[in-house]
């Protein structure tokens, strides 16, 4: 019988899992060092993020067409099952704007009675894209993205957002069929809905008057009053104590009635299967991979943001497995896609928040308003809503980066453009696949580019790039190339390839070609090297390569051309005392001896001075 020793260490599984915990689930690792400072801090920043939330969700539930009681539930769950698992310490996930467009956009072949299921369904797919991403590793990608895709999508979303809420704000019924598109339902609305309706556009423009009022005096009194959270409570005072309301069903505005939102049940999300068959599935797909790269675009830019304020490490694959399983969650719990908020987040941030769990605070005290004061709603005029929307979508664009990349370059502002107007002529998520590839087609050209430098020895003793005036070497030629040695280079390769070659005849024996700055060679490119190497050397031409880095040097090695050419023309960097360049071109007079061109500088060397010239680059 063994008996074991109680010091003895554990097995190594046991040990690292609270680790794995802890990074699986950074809220559980910031409890560590929890605080009553801390919590007070917290604690205070969730209760304000929920006086903006609340408002919030309701009206982004509104743009996306689903009842408003949806929002509120995507508000508790999301936003709680999101800060468990953000790397970010102050993001707030829940729904947004520009999502809740995209959403809007996806349902819009759908049925009125398939548009609930549709939208939970297709929280799903936005987590399952998302979580994916994750698993494979592919959240770094979003780098690769240009930042225009997003400043053009805000602005094309921002300008559907005012285009789809102005019926609601003056009182009309758009006209249309549901699939049609917002621009045509929108003229059919200006042009055939009848009359403007006085009382609710009173409503929607005394809604965006007062919350300018309350932001104006938020600053000047450097206070924090809830904004939209007021305007929502004095619009349905008034509506309660004119007897403005009206529950419609039809969206019909009667003459001294006001559309209101309807009453929010008193109940909270319940556990629910999303449903839904392959053809559905298969119709949400294009629209639901769109999302998933939009949310993880605006949740990874606005933790960033925050992060370049906090000074936090960040792990971008970890924050995208939070907004992953976020949807995911909430997909079972009845709620709509959803992501990082970039009003909600920055208000967590200026509240005071430290840690993930003001986030959890902020889903608690949703779900508390929606049990103690939900009844209520039936009083919001649909007019308050379209208001705080339309603040909403003005908020919704930084003018500062949109005119900052309007004046950088033609990309930038081919990209901003053709993502906004896609935005607004085509469709909301297909705007972002458009943006993407615009990226990648403009990118690609540039990155292809390579550059070739003709290089001289001048008299001072210095390997310079070769300027106009400088006497041209007739025994040998010095070439530095630079750029990504991949397929697109290839044109560009061959010509100046072909360039060396014909530049190498009457007397030229040796060719030194630098490398340094060349990267990733792939089987295109190294085709047309080998097919150069062997042409040079049925012409006589000896080929010398310097400044080799070791990835080149192994690929060269595996394709063959390091023994087409022998190790002994072959300089990799760093591999002698002197500079790969420097000992190329040195072995090169070597081998010259004294067939030197007439104006050489080191024909009037003597052997003692040869030993103290130096190569510079």
């Amino acid at each position: 019988m063994t008996i074991k020793d109680r010091n003895s260490p554990k097995p190594l599984k046991k040990r690292l899992l609270p680790h794995q915990l802890f990074r699986l689930i950074p809220a559980l690792d910031s409890l560590r060092k929890y605080s009553a400072h801390t919590l007070y801090r917290d604690l205070m920043a969730g209760l304000t993020v929920a006086t903006v939330a609340v408002p919030q969700a309701m009206a982004y539930a509104a743009i996306a067409g689903i009842p408003v009681k949806y929002g509120l539930y995507t508000a508790i769950i999301m936003t709680a099952v999101g800060a468990l698992f953000d790397s970010s310490k102050q993001l707030i996930n829940g729904p947004t704007n520009a999502i809740s467009i995209a959403v809007l956009s996806a349902l819009v072949p759908f049925a009125d009675h398939e548009k609930i299921p549709m939208a939970i369904l297709l929280a799903l797919l936005v987590g399952l894209i998302q979580t994916g991403i994750t698993l494979f590793r592919l959240g770094d990608l979003s780098r690769y993205i240009s930042n225009a895709v997003i400043v053009g999508f805000t602005t094309g979303a921002a300008a559907l957002l005012v285009l789809d809420q102005l019926k609601n704000l003056i009182g009309l019924k758009g006209i249309g069929a549901p699939h049609d598109h917002f621009l045509k339902r929108f003229w059919l609305t200006i042009t055939t809905g009848g009359p403007v309706h006085t009382w609710t556009l009173a409503l929607g423009i005394g809604t965006i008057i007062l919350i300018l009022c309350l932001r104006w005096l938020n600053k000047l009194l450097r206070l924090r009053m809830p904004e939209f959270l007021i305007a929502i409570i004095i619009t349905a005072v008034i509506v309660w104590a004119f007897d403005l309301a009206k529950i419609s069903n039809n969206g019909i505005v009667a003459n001294n009635v006001v559309n209101v939102i309807g009453e929010v049940p008193r109940t909270l999300p319940s556990f629910s299967t999303p449903t839904g068959n392959w053809g559905q599935v298969h119709q949400l797909s294009g629209s639901a991979f769109a999302i998933a790269i939009l949310g993880l675009l605006e949740a990874i830019a606005m933790a960033k943001s925050i992060a370049g304020q906090t000074g936090q490490k960040l792990d971008i694959n970890q924050q995208c497995l939070s907004e992953g399983l976020a949807n995911i969650t909430g997909s079972f719990f009845q709620c709509f896609p959803g992501s990082g908020s970039l009003t909600r987040s920055a208000i967590n941030q200026n509240a005071g928040a430290l840690t993930q769990w003001s986030g959890v605070f902020s889903a608690i005290a949703v779900a508390v308003m929606v049990l103690l004061f939900a009844p209520l709603s039936m009083y919001i005029p649909s007019a308050a809503l379209a208001g705080i929307l339309i603040v909403s979508a003005w908020r919704m664009i930084d003018y500062h980066r949109l005119i900052y990349h309007m004046k950088a370059t033609r990309f930038d502002v081919g990209i901003v453009l053709a993502t906004a107007f896609s935005a607004v002529f085509i469709s909301v998520e297909f705007c972002i696949m458009i943006g993407i590839f615009l990226s990648f087609v403009f990118y690609v050209p540039k990155a292809a580019r390579m550059h070739i430098s003709e290089l001289t020895i001048a008299s001072e003793r210095v390997i310079r790039e070769r300027i106009s005036g400088d006497p041209h070497c007739t025994k040998m030629l010095i070439f530095d190339l630079e750029g990504e040695m991949f397929f697109g280079s290839a044109p560009d390769l061959e010509r100046y390839l072909m360039r060396i070659a014909q530049r190498s005849t009457d007397g030229i024996r040796i060719v030194v070609l630098r490398l340094k700055r060349v990267r990733n060679p792939d089987a295109v490119c190294l085709g047309l090297l080998e097919d150069f190497l062997k042409r040079m050397e049925s012409n006589g031409v000896r080929v010398m390569l310097c400044g080799v880095r070791r990835d080149m040097l192994k690929t060269l090695s595996n394709v063959g051309l390091t023994a087409l050419l022998g190790k002994d023309n072959i300089y990799p960097e760093g591999g002698a005392a002197w500079s790969s360049t420097l000992s190329a071109v040195r072995a090169a007079h070597s081998m010259l001896g004294n067939d030197l061109c007439p104006h050489c500088p080191t024909r009037h060397t003597n052997s003692k001075e040869a030993d103290n010239w130096h190569y510079i680059i």
